[in-house]
């Protein structure tokens, strides 16, 4: 090789390498790069490389899909990033506070079917139409379909 020649394939993962680090599938990760959360550029032989930076994309995905993050909202949050760079603990601090305030309405939504489930069951009657003590005479029927009572504020 020419003296100051550097290969740019050198420092860049291996679809398999990245596979092993992140603990994901190889069918995984062409799945997130499809969708447009990770990028690869190909050698010569037409074979995907990734930078290193992805591993720390591909930790977020896996982070944020635990709490039940959708993938859109992923990918939203990923097109703010500048490409080609490693998140940093700032651009961590700055998208997990877009989810949390959608994370704790859900997280309040799930306290408030938790406590009133056990209520609802509990008075026997079991009657999707009407209870008389949660929906009597049905009146909630005006309201549309599903689970009225535990989409309430209260």
């Amino acid at each position: 090789m020419e003296e100051g020649f550097t290969n740019p394939f050198r420092k860049l993962l291996t679809v398999g390498e990245v596979a092993e680090r992140s603990g994901l599938a190889v069918s995984a990760l062409h799945f997130y790069e499809a969708k447009g959360l990770i990028s690869s550029i190909r050698s010569r032989g037409n074979q995907r490389r990734f930078g290193r930076d992805v591993l720390r994309r591909l930790g977020i995905i896996k982070v944020a899909q635990r709490v039940g993050i959708p993938l859109a909202e992923i990918q939203a949050a990923f097109d703010t990033l500048p490409q080609n760079r490693t998140p940093t603990a700032t651009d961590w601090q700055r998208l997990s506070l877009l989810w949390k305030e959608d994370l704790d309405a859900r997280i309040n939504r799930l306290v408030a079917l938790r406590d009133r489930l056990t209520d609802c069951i509990g008075c026997g009657c079991l009657s999707v139409e009407s209870c008389p003590l949660r929906n009597p005479y049905d009146r909630l029927a005006k309201d549309g379909p599903g689970p009225r009572l535990l989409e309430t504020d209260d």
